[in-house]
């Protein structure tokens, strides 16, 4: 009677295997490892920023933030004393804009808790808001040499073709297996160089797609190569289902001592873009049409206001949607001599527009305005 085909290949729990593999891996990352400069001076807090920084995000994008921020918040105090719409504003770009308000209040607690120095201690690194368990494990291997594994997009990947994982890798179990795996295969001393040598395999070589087995360092170990398998692993991981959804911001201007402004406001805590300002427009709910939009901004400031023509229209995904925002010049339904802004809007210029933190698709509307400020005029 024939077996079932386990699901994976348990070659990993043998010493032999995982010493020529780390052997080989660690060889191929002296050579092949990438320019980075929190790899040139691995601070904990250098460590930390950038991982919180990669994530979702790839090297290439985060690298000018990256310098930037630096040069503008070099320690952990500079951070905690830092205003959160110049935060914003340095981070505008990087999206999950959750990761850097997790940041400035992480900064905060280690001043408080800490005296000023990122912990060492696993625990107490864990406890900082917007830390789990693998940027505490990246932080403190890399920074400080501790002993403790690293599991995310591209070690999961790697560990997962190592092993000839046949499950998807976000199942409950095979979770818990990838960490085993990712903690055995860490060498007596040298974790941090370990974990980043997996990381960078998995960026460079074992790709998702078209992994590039003919340059891997460590084929001969590899389970999935040996089987021809590497294509279907990792399995499945569910992706999100994207809605389609219409927006509309409305673009409300009024002449002031020579120079336009521009109706915006800082978003709400709790929404999206939090933080952030934004031109008029409804994020908490879509919108049927632009005259629907232009009731429901008529209700925030108390004054009827009328959608006029489109200026352009924006295409976006923003967790489950996929967003087509329409952008419309507005104005006030009646003559308005000075129209005020009930708080929390505000009329700016384009220059002060420049120093606020705002979303991709205002940022683009706003360069948009400053690309046609002669013909973008206050309605009558």
């Amino acid at each position: 009677m024939p077996t079932e085909t386990p699901p994976h290949h348990d070659d990993w729990q043998q010493t032999r295997w995982r010493t020529g593999l780390r052997r080989k891996l660690l060889a191929w990352f002296s050579n092949h490892a990438r320019e980075m400069p929190w790899r040139s001076d691995p601070t904990p807090y250098h460590v930390w920023v950038s991982e919180i920084m990669l994530q979702q995000t790839q090297v290439a994008t985060v690298l000018p933030y990256y310098r930037r921020w630096m040069k503008s918040y070099p320690t952990v105090a500079d951070l905690a004393a830092a205003e959160e719409s110049e935060l914003m504003r340095h981070w505008e770009g990087l999206g999950y804009y959750r990761r850097v308000r997790s940041m400035h209040a992480a900064a905060k607690q280690i001043m408080t808790e800490h005296g000023g120095e990122f912990p060492l201690d696993y625990e107490q690194v864990l406890a900082l808001p917007g830390v789990g368990r693998y940027t505490a494990g990246a932080v403190l291997s890399i920074a400080a040499g501790a002993k403790l594994p690293v599991l995310e997009g591209n070690t999961q990947r790697v560990y997962s073709r190592w092993i000839a994982l046949r499950v998807p890798p976000t199942d409950r179990d095979a979770n818990k297996l990838l960490w085993d795996v990712a903690t055995r295969m860490l060498p007596r001393s040298g974790s941090g160089q370990f974990n980043q040598a997996a990381m960078e395999l998995g960026a460079l070589v074992c790709l998702p797609k078209n992994p590039k087995c003919d340059q891997c360092p460590v084929q001969s170990h590899c389970r999935a190569a040996e089987l021809g398998l590497q294509a279907e692993i990792p399995g499945k991981i569910k992706r999100i289902a994207y809605e389609d959804r219409t927006e509309f911001a409305l673009i409300l201007s009024r002449e002031q001592r020579g120079a336009t402004q521009y109706l915006a406001r800082p978003l709400p805590d709790g929404g999206r873009w939090a933080g952030l300002w934004d031109f008029p427009r409804c994020t908490d709910a879509a919108t049927e049409s632009v005259d629907a939009a232009a009731g429901w901004l008529s209700q925030q400031l108390g004054a009827e206001v009328a959608a006029g023509v489109r200026l352009q229209t924006l295409r976006h995904a923003v967790t489950k949607f996929r967003i087509s925002l329409h952008v419309h010049q507005a104005a006030f339904s009646n003559a308005v001599a000075d129209p005020k802004s009930p708080a929390p809007w505000q009329w700016v210029s384009l220059d002060q527009i420049r120093t606020l933190p705002l979303s991709v698709t205002g940022r683009k509307i706003a360069d948009f305005l400053v690309d046609d400020d002669q013909s973008i005029l206050p309605l009558s």
